[in-house]
């Protein structure tokens, strides 16, 4: 360009933060000496890339004109800037295309024979006998402008003036009006009428009744989508929940390489009813842990309405564990008949053989929202004794932890829409009697579920997962896992039947004479009476109890064992009105009894009451009588205990439930064990309601826990069974 700088030998240029003198440019090299002597030789396009390089001295220019700029002008102010830079050029070099153009220059323009100030002259002449009106001056300041920008420089600035998408709108009105929407988006959804009152109520209350008048009802609300819309403000109240809720940009997307090195965990009510007890129709809760880095889905559980961190725990404890093949699963879904290299890795874990074609993942980081669930106390503890870390994401984000959410979009639409009782999105896809199409209960919904994830999820093409040798092709969650865990190796986690007990909830407190007891349930047990009023040998002095909400019959207390490697053992310890109550219950069904009972006596006395009502309620349940509610509670109890037993972890892991019962001491919570009782048909009296009840052998305590052998429910027991005889208590004393 005209009047740029000049590279020339003797020049003086800045680079790397020292001045230099130009010594010589030969063959696209420049040989450069410095103020002490030093000299230096490099490419010119290098010195020219520099960030710090300038010739010393040398005017600033527009050394290339911005065409995207020019581009975004309208065509009239493009062509005239255009125009008038061809004008500068001729004044200038006496060529409207400037130095070098081909053509003798025209006599008027002549730099050999005009001056610039006649130059300058004939082109305000020329120019106004064209129809637009210059002078001479104009002609020079245009040329001041070429010079320093170039002709970006002669573009008329009222066409690049920034314009405001807000008007001429009073800024008090503006700051008043952006104040109600951003307070506004944690509440129900309103009309442009409601902001219109409290922008014009919030000026009053700052600036006096009537001081800032508020624009007509038309530019009020143009000002209001203009603040709003491109920021979301004027969403639905979901939408402006989920923008508070995130953190400001730019996002620094998450790359993940390795299978379990970013696990995500979430719940949501699933799409479909299911059939529970007593026929009682509602939708279940689902629980699923997706694997980030193979999109695998490595564990899920179904359960009705009160899903427990018991349960987030036990998904936890499935992931680590092959799934097995259930008896009516087509072969095809083996994990041998997989693109999962079983063979090698079944040289490495013996529990792969017979599995299902689903990839055993260890989580060594787990993103959960905020629910009560994934932040209790039970779930952060399993994470920490499985040595998992732990990331809640913010509070309303679901996009914190989007690849589960999108999940959970792709099994509704692959698999709940084709369930018999669909209910569709929202209530506005509902059919008019969905809940009379469902036919399938909460373990068969579960059994067709864990078989579609198998064959329609871990062999279904995923667009998000590609190989970098086949960035072509989209791979299967399984295909994934395959490739990465040859890359990443694979380790076994096994685990056993005592880390079972230690994911479910803990509670700390003292061993009393009476036992133990928790939320108006008494536990004991003859194990507990060399520790009865002893302090724990922990700091505190209290003692470790876990509890299963979805079976609390019983808990499991850690007492001391030098025989034991880790020099404990657990303890199985049964609630003592466990005979009362034959039907399955759990923790929300003891609750709902405990809404509905008022204390009257002793504490001791509301317990037995509080086992008669809940004995009472599962037996009108059963009968089809009772409230709505009521039915509710106890068939939410069954299909709890129902996935307890039938796909617990204990039978997971170990092939084998766990025990149910306290009277084999300590031979049935481990094996070796030599303490164990000589006389199970003794009874143990426990207090109770002023004198003390016996206990029932162990082995009719298990019948009532398990139910009869062919799934039944047991027969009611007779409640004499607990009445308090005083002349066999006065015998025993």
């Amino acid at each position: 360009m005209s009047g740029g700088s000049v590279l020339e030998v003797g020049a003086r240029v800045r680079f790397e933060g020292r001045t230099w003198t130009v010594a010589a440019l030969a063959g696209g090299q420049v040989r450069l000496v410095a103020e002490n002597g030093e000299m230096a030789a490099l490419l010119l396009a290098l010195l020219f890339a520099q960030e710090d390089f300038e010739v010393v001295d040398a005017a600033a220019v527009c050394r290339v004109p911005p065409l995207g700029l020019l581009e975004s002008l309208p065509a009239p102010v493009r062509e005239r800037a255009l125009a008038w830079e061809r004008h500068v050029r001729e004044v200038e070099t006496g060529h409207p295309g400037g130095f070098g153009a081909a053509g003798p220059a025209r006599a008027e323009y002549d730099p050999e024979v005009r001056t610039l100030a006649q130059r300058e002259e004939a082109k305000a002449a020329e120019l106004s006998a064209a129809g637009m009106p210059t002078s001479a001056v104009t002609v020079r300041r245009m040329r001041a402008r070429y010079r320093d920008g170039g002709v970006w420089a002669l573009v008329d600035q009222r066409a690049v003036r920034p314009r405001s998408a807000l008007g001429r709108a009073d800024e008090r009105v503006v700051a008043a009006l952006r104040e109600v929407l951003e307070v506004g988006q944690e509440r129900s959804s309103g009309t442009l009428g409601r902001l219109r009152a409290y922008t014009e109520r919030l000026l009053a209350e700052r600036h006096g009744p009537g001081v800032v008048p508020l624009p007509s009802t038309a530019t009020f609300n143009r000002l209001v989508h203009a603040l709003a819309d491109g920021r979301g403000l004027l969403g639905s109240a979901r939408q402006r929940r989920w923008r508070s809720a995130r953190p400001a940009p730019p996002f620094v997307p998450t790359t993940v390489m390795a299978p379990g090195e970013l696990v995500m965990m979430a719940s949501t009510v699933l799409d479909a009813f299911v059939v529970l007890n007593d026929g009682v129709v509602e939708r279940p809760e689902l629980t699923i842990a997706l694997d980030v880095a193979t999109r695998s889905i490595c564990a899920a559980v179904l359960r009705p309405k009160g899903t427990r961190s018991v349960d987030a725990a036990q998904l936890l404890a499935q992931m680590m564990v092959p799934a097995p093949m259930r008896p009516a699963w087509p072969e095809v879904l083996a994990m041998q008949r997989s693109v999962i290299p079983y063979e090698r890795l079944l040289s490495v874990d013996a529990r792969l053989e017979g599995a299902a074609a689903r990839p055993v993942i260890t989580p060594r980081t787990v993103v959960v929202d905020q629910g009560r669930v994934f932040v209790s106390s039970t779930f952060v503890a399993a994470c920490g004794s499985l040595g998992i870390s732990l990331q809640p994401a913010p509070p309303g984000n679901g996009p914190a932890k989007g690849h589960v959410e999108r999940t959970f979009s792709s099994i509704n639409t692959l698999f709940a829409q084709h369930v018999a009782g669909y209910t569709g999105s929202h209530t506005g896809e509902r059919g008019r009697n969905a809940q009379g199409e469902a036919v399938w209960t909460l373990a068969q919904l579960d059994d067709l579920l864990q078989e579609w994830i198998i064959c329609g999820w871990q062999e279904r093409e995923h667009e998000g997962l590609r190989h970098p040798m086949m960035p072509r092709r989209a791979l299967s969650p399984n295909e994934m896992w395959a490739a990465l865990v040859a890359v990443c190796g694979y380790v076994p986690v096994p685990l056993e039947r005592e880390d079972y007990i230690e994911l479910m909830p803990v509670k700390r407190q003292k061993i009393n004479d009476y036992g133990i007891r928790i939320d108006y349930r008494t536990y004991d047990h003859r194990v507990l009476n060399p520790y009865r009023g002893e302090p724990s040998p922990a700091a505190d002095g209290l003692w470790e109890i876990h509890y299963n909400p979805h079976a609390p019959d019983e808990v499991w207390v850690r007492l001391p064992e030098p025989g034991r490697p880790r020099g404990y053992g657990w303890e199985a310890v049964p609630w003592i009105h466990r005979t009362l109550v034959s039907a399955p219950f759990t923790d929300f069904t003891w609750q709902h009894v405990r809404s509905t009972v008022a204390q009257r006596g002793s504490r001791v006395s509301h317990e037995h009451d509080l086992a008669l009502a809940l004995r009472e309620l599962l037996e009108r349940a059963a009968a089809g009588h009772g409230s709505r509610r009521d039915k509710v509670v106890a068939a939410r109890a069954r299909a709890h205990a129902a996935a307890n037993e039938d796909g617990a972890v204990w039978g997971i892991l170990y092939g084998q439930p766990p025990p149910t019962s306290a009277g084999g001491g300590r031979d049935d919570v481990h094996e070796g064990g030599e303490d164990a009782f000589e006389d199970e048909e003794e009874e143990t009296a426990v207090a109770i309601g002023g004198g003390r009840q016996p206990f029932e052998p162990a082995d009719a305590r298990g019948v009532a826990a398990a139910g009869t052998a062919d799934g039944q429910a047991p027969p009611v027991r007779d409640s004499t069974i607990t009445v308090y005889d005083p002349f066999e208590e006065s015998l025993r004393w």
